[in-house]
């Protein structure tokens, strides 16, 4: 079966892999869709580990339930990419997203386990998660984006009426702002350095307003709107620059969640956050009951998530995918692959 295989620095190359074989434990799916996601985009950057088969969101269908005994050939499945190792306080009082084993074997992840960019890959059976008849092969394949952004929003502790700002436009920035949305914000508005995705968050009514941070006037303009600062500031960016405006554009006493991972050190002026007396907490992933919300929430058609997805390419095209994802010019947000198209 073909793969999209990360070569190099932001190179894929579309070669021929073996197939997952049935173990009588893994379930093997079918990949229906896959989505790209703002990590993947990290490592296709750096080009390491190469030979890395990415795609952690995705749709499948069962052609070996394995262990599973509830799952049938034909179902539709999603799952939580992660390893944890089910057993430590972390996983038992289910934060399985605190696990010092949950990335160590991660679908699309690793190199032991490869992901979506591929035709079948194998499971471990206890994080399949069913999808239901009214729950889109799409929508399947954005249940893990979405499930970030709700954590990230829970761990915020929005209040009804809050003043929110979202640094990054991305699918995990657009996503947090539908949720903070959601939770009561009064007023959310984006920070993105690409025009085009700015205005989009406005277009698609997450966001209330977009400052561009490329701006000079760039603080001036959020203080002209919001004089007091954001109650809550959620970062999906990861930068230095980034996290400098967060500490001033946030109100005293406010938050300050940093969802955004940089692979360099980051480096502030901790006098602001200490004077301020500022809340920062790092996000990262998900619960299992939170993943399972999400499913719920587009099953009960509470949230609308295909209004991120952009384009849904083939294989082939995977490499000018990422291109454009990381382009600074065009407003794709989510791009999905289908390996069967």
């Amino acid at each position: 079966m073909k793969a999209a295989i990360l070569e190099d620095i932001k190179k894929f190359k579309i070669a021929d892999v073996d197939a997952p074989k049935p173990d009588n434990n893994k379930v093997i799916i079918d990949i229906i869709k896959t989505g790209i996601c703002g990590s993947d985009i990290h490592n296709w950057d750096a080009g390491e580990p190469k030979g890395l088969i990415m795609g952690h969101e995705f749709t499948g269908k069962v052609v070996n339930p394995g262990s599973r005994t509830d799952l049938k050939i034909g179902d539709r499945v999603t799952a939580l990419p992660i390893s944890p190792c089910g057993n430590c306080e972390a996983c038992e009082t289910g934060n399985p997203q605190y696990c010092s084993e949950t990335w160590t074997h991660a679908i699309g992840l690793s190199l032991d386990n490869p992901g979506g960019l591929t035709s079948t890959i194998a499971i471990r059976p206890d994080m399949v998660l069913k999808l239901p008849d009214n729950v889109t092969d799409e929508e399947g394949a954005m249940v893990e984006p979405t499930a970030v952004g709700l954590h990230a929003v829970h761990l915020a502790d929005i209040r009804v009426g809050d003043k929110v700002l979202i640094v990054g436009g991305g699918i995990i920035g657009l996503v947090s702002a539908m949720f903070a949305k959601l939770e009561g914000a009064e007023f959310v508005a984006v920070s993105e350095t690409n025009e085009a995705r700015g205005k989009k968050s406005v277009k698609l009514n997450v966001a209330d307003d977009w400052f561009n941070a490329k701006d000079e006037n760039f603080l001036n303009n959020i203080f002209t709107k919001i004089p007091n600062g954001f109650d809550v500031v959620i970062d999906c960016s990861g930068t230095t620059k980034a996290v400098e405006s967060e500490l001033m554009t946030v109100k005293p006493g406010g938050t300050i969640v940093l969802v955004g991972v940089s692979p360099k050190p980051i480096e502030f002026a901790s006098v602001i956050a200490v004077m301020k007396e500022l809340t920062i907490k790092g996000a990262i992933a998900y619960t299992k009951e939170e993943f399972k919300n999400c499913i719920s929430l587009m099953a009960n058609k509470k949230i609308d998530v295909m209004k991120f997805v952009d384009d849904i390419v083939p294989l082939e095209e995977t490499q000018k995918a990422y291109e454009r994802l990381t382009s600074g010019t065009d407003d794709a947000v989510k791009i999905m692959i289908d390996p069967k198209k």
